[in-house]
């Protein structure tokens, strides 16, 4: 199981740092996404370093759980804005969600409240 969580981590960081790092660098096909959206550009300066950031904390001993917590929430954004607004197939962002939601689950025992 650790070999699957370490290949789950090393997967959503190439994933979230490339989309991040476009979103950053202002790739013309986000910037249209965003301007679709609605929400200005400004939101996908946020959305890049949230990205890039819970990215980098997949690998910060007793921080995996926040990373992990703040993509899979950044998941359901994208998830529900391809399906309400964008179109045609929120799958990559509801695959992303999910593989996002079990780091999180598995690096459950580092959440400051126990559930």
């Amino acid at each position: 199981m650790k070999y699957v969580v370490l290949a789950v981590r090393a997967l959503l960081t190439l994933a979230f740092v490339a989309a991040g790092a476009s979103k950053l660098a202002g790739v013309e096909m986000m910037v249209q996404t965003f301007e679709q959206v609605g929400v200005g550009q400004w939101f996908r300066y946020v959305t890049g370093i949230i990205e890039v950031g819970g990215a980098a904390l997949l690998w910060i001993p007793k921080r995996q759980w926040l990373g992990a917590g703040l993509l899979a929430v950044t998941m359901v954004g994208a998830a529900l804005a391809h399906l309400l607004i964008l179109g045609p197939s929120a799958i990559p962002a509801t695959v992303l969600g999910a593989l996002s939601a079990f780091i999180l689950f598995t690096h459950r025992d580092q959440l400051p409240i126990k559930i």
